[in-house]
C-alpha cells in the first residue's frame, strides 16, 4: 500500500501463515495496509468494510483495489452495526484471529453527527463481541484511540493512567469500547487487546487529517488553518510501524496475569499505547511539509477547536516489553514519504 517502510524490521514475518484473519474496517487507512501485511505473511483474509461516505468512498474503493486480486483476499461490503451481519460473516469464514478496526472516526465530527459513533463504535463494537462470545476465536486485537486520555496533562501516557475524562464523544465511544472489552473478558474468558493509536499519519491515509489536508492545501495555494497558533503536540505514529506493531500482538494472545499491558489479572485484556514517543508541535508538521512540497503555507491563526486536546505523548514500554518493538520513524522522514505518494496518487509529478 504505502511507497516502502522507513525502516521497522519484520521478526514476526510468517507466524500467522496459514491462520483466517478477519479485519474489519479494511478499506479504511489502517486496515488496508494491515490487509496488505498479513497477505504478505501468508494469512487467508475476509475483509469487512461499509464504505461509508464519511470521506471520499472512492479512496477506500482505491486501497481495495490494491488488494483484491490477491491471493487469499476475499472482501464483502458489510456493516459491522447491522444486528446480526457480522456474525453470519463471522460463522461463515470461521477466524481464527480478528483485526476490529471499522469505527466512525473523527473527533470534530462527533460534533455534528454524534449518533453515527454511537452506532459504529458501540452498537459495532457489540456485535463484535457477540460473534466472539458465539464463535470464539484465538485473539481479537481492537481499535482504540490516544483520545482517551482526554486533556491529561500527565504525560507520556500510560496506560494505567486514569481516563474517566473524555474531551469528545468520539474519546467517549472508544473509552466505552475498552469498559466493554473488559467486562466480556472478564465474563467469557474472551482473549482481547485494545489498541490506542496516536495520530496515524502516511501514504493512504485519511483526508480529513490535518496532515493530508495540509498537503492538499498546498498544493493548491490554498489558506491553511492553524489551531492555536501551531501550539498543538500530536505523537505523530508512522503507518507502517503501526501495523508492525498489529502484526506482532495479534497472534500473541494474552497468556499471563503479570504480562506487559494487562488491564487487571484476573481477564485477559490488554491495552497498549501504539504511538511514537515523541510529540511534535503542528508548527514542525507544516514546515516539513513545506519543504517537502516546495511551497509556502498561507496561515490563518483560529483558537483551539472544541474538543481536541493540546498535547499527546505515548508511553510505549509496554508495548515494547510485549513485542520488542516501538515505533521510531522521525515525522519529517514519514511525511516525505506521504508527499511522494500524494504526488504520485493525485498525478502532480
Amino acid at each position: 500500500m504505502s511507497d516502502g517502510p522507513p525502516g521497522p524490521g519484520s521478526a514476526g514475518m510468517g507466524a500467522l501463515r496459514g491462520a483466517r484473519v478477519l479485519v474489519t474496517g479494511a478499506a479504511g487507512f489502517i486496515g488496508a495496509h494491515l490487509c496488505r501485511r498479513l497477505l504478505a505473511e501468508g494469512a487467508e483474509l475476509l475483509g469487512l468494510d461499509s464504505l461509508n461516505p464519511y470521506y471520499d468512498p472512492a479512496l477506500k474503493r482505491a486501497r481495495l483495489a490494491a488488494l483484491c486480486d490477491a491471493p487469499g483476499f476475499a472482501f464483502r461490503e458489510l456493516d459491522v452495526a447491522e444486528p446480526g451481519a457480522l456474525a453470519a460473516a463471522w460463522a461463515g469464514f470461521r477466524p481464527d484471529f480478528v483485526a476490529h478496526l471499522a469505527a466512525q472516526a473523527g473527533v470534530r465530527h462527533s460534533l455534528a453527527a454524534p449518533r453515527a459513533y454511537t452506532r459504529a463504535n458501540v452498537d459495532g463494537f457489540l456485535e463484535v463481541l457477540e460473534a466472539a462470545r458465539a464463535h470464539p476465536v484465538r485473539h481479537l486485537a481492537y481499535a482504540s484511540s490516544s483520545s482517551v486520555y482526554g486533556s491529561s496533562t500527565r504525560v507520556p501516557f500510560r496506560e494505567d493512567d486514569p481516563v474517566d475524562r473524555p474531551s469528545s464523544l468520539y474519546a467517549a465511544t472508544k473509552r466505552a469500547n475498552e469498559v466493554m472489552a473488559q467486562s466480556y473478558a472478564h465474563l467469557f474468558a474472551l482473549p482481547l487487546t485494545g489498541l490506542r493509536f496516536f495520530t496515524v499519519y502516511g501514504p493512504w491515509g485519511r483526508p480529513d487529517m490535518a496532515y493530508w489536508s495540509f498537503t492538499r492545501a498546498l498544493f493548491a495555494g490554498e489558506e491553511i488553518r492553524v489551531f492555536n497558533h501551531g501550539r498543538v503536540w500530536r505523537d505523530f505514529t508512522y503507518v507502517d510501524e503501526v501495523v508492525e506493531a498489529i502484526a506482532r500482538l495479534l497472534p500473541a494472545p494474552p497468556q499471563r496475569a503479570e504480562e506487559p499491558g494487562r488491564v487487571v489479572e484476573a481477564a485477559p485484556h490488554r491495552l497498549f499505547n501504539l504511538g511514537n514517543h515523541t510529540p511534535e508541535p503542528v508548527d514542525a508538521l507544516l514546515e516539513s511539509l513545506e519543504r517537502h512540497t516546495g511551497r509556502r503555507a498561507l496561515r490563518r491563526e483560529v483558537p483551539m477547536q472544541p474538543g481536541d486536546v493540546e498535547r499527546t505523548w505515548a508511553d510505549v514500554s509496554a508495548l515494547q516489553a510485549a513485542t520488542g518493538f516501538a515505533p521510531r520513524t522521525p515525522l519529517d522522514e514519514g511525511l516525505g514519504h506521504f508527499v511522494r505518494w500524494y504526488r504520485e496518487f493525485h498525478g502532480l509529478g
